[in-house]
């Protein structure tokens, strides 16, 4: 009898992180700088975590509906009425999810049928490729190009669009890329998009975590396609709020979210009310501590980024948005995992090789600056002993 006789074809053949690669083999590294990982080191705020506790002392501990706790579904809606303007969003445009990941999932299940073709750029974030996988759905890559900007172009787009297209998924600001939609772009998008009448979904989770005075631009600020754009955000990011795993999912097309609230029930029923509470409090209460973190983030990315860019052959995307950077390393001549393995083992750093998030990932390094200016300069230092210096004793 075999051994997978009881484990499902999709188990067996589900994509495998690159990330969790370079993780499992960290651990044999303990004294590794750690760039890998996408994730603040700030505490979530003082009075986020007050919140949370008075919540639950206050009794806010039993199950609560699919769609989540209604006051933080006012403060999603009232958000995104502030900050787009001429719309009228309410309770029944908010769907509260399991961070953004389960906020990808919902969307995919709330729209998707087995054979339905959803576009995915190339590379992107690690997730949205299983997920289309796990409902049946059939994945099109479509490149994203450096001199680009690493924006999606209409043209691209449109010519991987077939009778079966369902939905496409952006993401902007970029995780791994650090690149920002501009309001340009997106509008030859929706011209593509409103022109075939596919879905979107649009990942935003780092929208407050922009640089060089940019400003974040969504599709769903385009009226003639907002009606076929699913929003995903998280306050993983925005709030230093990883471990919390609060996000959602805002739409104007309550058709579409009627269905996702349903859709909940087959995962996971609700979330915690005290949970949501403190996301609440959160979006509604005082906004300084975000600027202060983006300034921090800036900072460290030109830290980052500077300290790369005197090291021959490590050609950096200048990050617009996100805490990623991601490296042109085609000038070294082997493939991304061989030289994030080699940085890992000779120089005792933590990357993520590019191809971890598709075949255009190929030739390129993702490394994060969420992390301390003694860790970032750290891990500067010890690539530029082994690149330039040829240094290769235990860091």
């Amino acid at each position: 009898m075999s051994e997978f006789n009881y484990v499902s074809k999709l188990a067996q053949t589900y994509p495998t992180s690159g990330i969790r690669a370079m993780f499992d083999l960290a651990k044999d590294y303990p004294g590794a700088v750690n760039t890998c990982n996408g994730e603040p080191n700030f505490e979530t705020p003082g009075h986020i975590k007050e919140s949370g506790m008075k919540a639950i002392a206050a009794g806010m501990t039993k199950y609560g509906t699919e769609p989540g706790l209604d006051t933080m579904r006012e403060a999603v809606a009232n958000k995104y009425n502030r900050e787009f303007g001429g719309y009228d969003y309410d309770n029944s445009n908010v769907m509260i999810t399991i961070g953004g990941v389960e906020g990808i999932l919902l969307c995919l299940l709330a729209i998707l049928n087995p054979g339905d073709e959803v576009i995915i750029p190339d590379p992107t974030y690690t997730c949205y490729l299983g997920q289309t996988l796990t409902l049946g759905g059939v994945p099109v890559r479509v490149p994203l190009y450096e001199e680009h900007g690493f924006r999606l172009q209409a043209e691209d787009l449109e010519k991987a669009i077939t009778p079966k297209t369902k939905a496409v998924i952006i993401s902007y600001p970029s995780n791994p890329l650090g690149a920002v939609l501009s309001k340009e772009d997106g509008e030859k998008l929706a011209k593509v998009i409103e022109k075939h009448n596919i879905m979107v979904i649009s990942d935003e989770v780092y929208e407050k975590i922009i640089f060089d005075g940019r400003k974040h631009f969504s599709l769903s600020q385009i009226p003639s396609i907002r009606d076929k754009v699913l929003v995903v955000n998280s306050l993983s990011k925005t709030y230093a709020m990883t471990g919390w795993r609060l996000g959602y999912v805002v739409s104007t097309n309550k058709d579409v979210m009627r269905y996702m609230f349903k859709m909940q029930q087959a995962v996971a029923s609700c979330l915690p009310l005290f949970v949501m509470q403190a996301g609440a409090d959160a979006i509604n209460g005082p906004q300084d501590c975000v600027e202060e973190m983006r300034r921090h983030y800036e900072r460290r990315r030109d830290l980052l980024v500077n300290g790369l860019s005197e090291i021959p052959g490590m050609k950096c995307f200048k990050t617009e948005g996100s805490f990623c950077t991601f490296i042109n390393i085609k000038d070294f001549n082997m493939s991304s995992w061989e030289f994030s393995r080699n940085l890992l083992i000779k120089a005792g750093v933590m990357t993520v090789a590019g191809s971890a998030f598709g075949d255009m990932g190929e030739g390129y390094l993702r490394m994060c600056f969420a992390n301390s200016d003694e860790n970032i300069e750290e891990a500067v230092r010890r690539i530029k002993n082994y690149l330039v210096k040829g240094i290769n004793h235990k860091y």
